[in-house]
């Protein structure tokens, strides 16, 4: 415990000037990995193939994972520096104005704390106790209940004693808070992080989450407000708060629509990398299966016998292995977009949000190629059933396809793989076991709509700030998820328009809309595409996701048809064909270059 001196003399703008150290270590570390990630990579790709393109690309993942673990412990240290220096300010504010009491009394405050006061002082006795020339009469030392009185004296010293020891425990609480989870902040010797070091780094973070909590509270963060509210807030803070906030509730801060994108990606990076080691070491924990089936001992029919030891190990890990094998898979596909950076003119990526188990266990995964606060077209690309991030890869690809597609149109685009609903798993009796399939029913579109209608609104919220304007945005779904964008398009209007400037939707099973007008957009910025062999419109009107039976590729819809050239349900982001370059068509605003059916 600290003593009272260590309190007073304590000189808290050392802590602070330590933690802008931290605090500047932290940066440069962040700008290093943003620099290796969008810049290193395209430098890989433009100048080396084959083997030694996968040497290089290791070794720079290595160094992206060594500079992400520097951002973060370092940001750590800076936050739990500048914590400590806040809380303690409090007691020693109490513990000097004790002691500066004390000094006008002329008490002594001795080195334990304990206090001495004067026990002889000249007191007045009530009433009139003047002599003949008006002079006080003195008392016996200690008597009577006046000002001065050794009685007096005492229960002042009392008090003051009391404060201070108030004020040194106190501070000794802040100090082992602070002490414990510093102590934690210590990396293993050698230049590679490992994922027990990330792991740990997601544990450190914890810790100081529990150790700052009345400094940098995580109920401070928005919960529940609109882009707009969450923009604001963001504003409202200082640079070093956000960068605070940031570093110790990344999951809450990455999560804010309406945020930067800049600031969404640093802050999902980092829950991602701690996840995928975090991940990797379960994974690496669990034992192979022992052998399955055994001889019967007993040499009876049957010949075999389900091993014990098997079925323990199906109890144990039979569920959770798949589950991490899904997550990896997932965590995967990303790193390979964030790799890919560079490769055939792709950009730098953004990771605007990240969650592998919410949406019952589908997750959450947005992932932006290039910047949408400040491209002039944005598109939003929302897959369909049978969409969990185990399987996200296929989804990344196409919205890089849309990028590339409109892209070279000449424009400056943003293409978005949004996925953050509970999406259907069955798209067709007996698909997954399910007799009736769960694609068949609106209520996942309905649970979903809000979550896509706020990301909009964020995305425009974040645009806005960034830009001075809105910019131009479509929003392209696949299948079930252009039900849901109907539904998006019908829930909260919460803009003055349209959720998007167009909708594009390619096989829908209807948007829970009979016409265009119905989700508040004009139908001349309302597209559809049914290829041929693509039967799930006629599905989708059998079942009623339209209503009133109505599919977006039905002409009392109200919209447009476009022509494609591939055939079925699947195919209408393939490399080159007349299907991309439509949708590009409208994501670039280049509305005559459409061919329609």
């Amino acid at each position: 415990m600290p003593t009272w001196q260590q309190l007073r003399d304590v000189k808290l703008n050392e802590y602070t000037d330590a933690a802008d150290g931290w605090g500047k270590v932290s940066s440069r570390s962040n700008a290093d990995k943003d620099r290796v990630d969008n810049g290193m990579f395209a430098k890989i790709h433009a100048t080396q193939k084959g083997e030694a393109a996968e040497s290089a690309s290791a070794d720079v993942q290595q160094l992206s994972r060594n500079y992400q673990y520097l951002h973060t412990e370092c940001g750590l240290v800076r936050t739990a520096l500048n914590g400590l220096a806040t809380e303690l300010a409090a007691p020693q504010k109490k513990l000097k104005q004790a002691l500066e009491d004390a000094e006008n009394l002329k008490f002594t405050v001795k080195p334990d704390g304990s206090v001495d006061y004067p026990t002889d002082s000249l007191v007045l006795a009530p009433g009139n106790n003047t002599a003949e020339h008006g002079a006080p009469v003195p008392l016996a030392p200690g008597k009577g209940e006046g000002v001065g009185s050794a009685d007096a004296n005492k229960g002042k010293a009392e008090d003051i004693a009391q404060r201070i020891g108030d004020a040194v425990r106190e501070a000794a609480e802040i100090d082992s808070r602070y002490a414990a989870a510093l102590r934690r902040l210590k990396a293993d010797p050698g230049l590679e992080v490992s994922d027990a070091d990330l792991a740990d780094a997601a544990a450190d973070t914890k810790a100081l989450q529990q150790a700052a909590g009345t400094y940098a509270d995580d109920d401070k963060i928005p919960k529940g407000k609109s882009p707009q509210d969450n923009a604001e807030w963001w504003k409202s803070l200082t640079q070093e708060q956000r960068d605070e906030y940031a570093t110790l509730y990344p999951a809450s801060v990455g999560a804010l629509d309406g945020l930067p994108a800049t600031v969404r990606d640093d802050a999902n990076r980092m829950v991602l990398a701690e996840t995928r080691a975090q991940t990797q070491l379960e994974l690496n924990a669990i034992p192979k299966p022992p052998q399955q089936y055994l001889p019967n001992p007993s040499g009876s029919y049957p010949a075999v016998i389900t091993n014990p030891a098997y079925r323990e190990w199906q109890d144990k890990y039979g569920d959770r292995k798949p589950e991490l094998e899904r997550i990896k898979n997932g965590i995967d596909a990303v790193q390979s977009r964030f790799d890919a950076t560079g490769k055939d003119g792709l950009p730098e990526a953004y990771l605007l949000g990240f969650d592998p188990r919410t949406n019952n266990g589908d997750g959450r995964i947005i992932l932006a190629n290039g910047n949408p606060d400040t491209a002039d077209h944005t598109a939003v690309y929302v897959p369909g059933t049978g969409t969990e991030i185990g399987g996200i890869g296929g989804d990344l690809e196409r919205a890089n396809r849309l990028w590339t597609a409109s892209s070279r149109q000449g424009a400056d685009v943003s293409t978005i793989m949004w996925f953050d609903y509970d999406a259907p798993r069955s798209a067709y009796p007996t698909d997954k076991g399910d007799a009736f399939p769960e694609a068949a029913r609106n209520q996942y579109a309905e649970k979903g709509a809000p979550t896509l209608h706020t990301f909009m609104e964020g995305t425009r919220a974040a645009h806005e700030t960034a830009s001075g304007s809105s910019g131009h945005t479509t929003l392209v779904g696949h299948s079930y998820g252009s039900t849901l964008i109907g539904e998006a398009a019908k829930a909260g209007r919460i803009f003055d328009g349209p959720i998007a400037d167009d909708i594009v939707v390619a096989g829908s099973p209807g948007m829970q809309a009979d016409h265009a007008a119905d989700l508040g957009i004009s139908g001349e910025h309302m597209w559809a595409m049914g290829a041929e062999g693509d039967n799930v419109p006629l599905g989708g009107s059998l079942v009623g996701l339209g209503e009133g039976w109505v599919v977006p590729t039905d002409p009392e819809f109200g919209g447009n048809v476009m022509k494609t050239d591939t055939h079925g349900h699947s195919g209408y982001w393939d490399e080159g064909t007349l299907s991309l370059n439509n949708q590009a068509k409208v994501i670039v605003g280049d509305y005559e270059g459409v061919i329609l059916e």
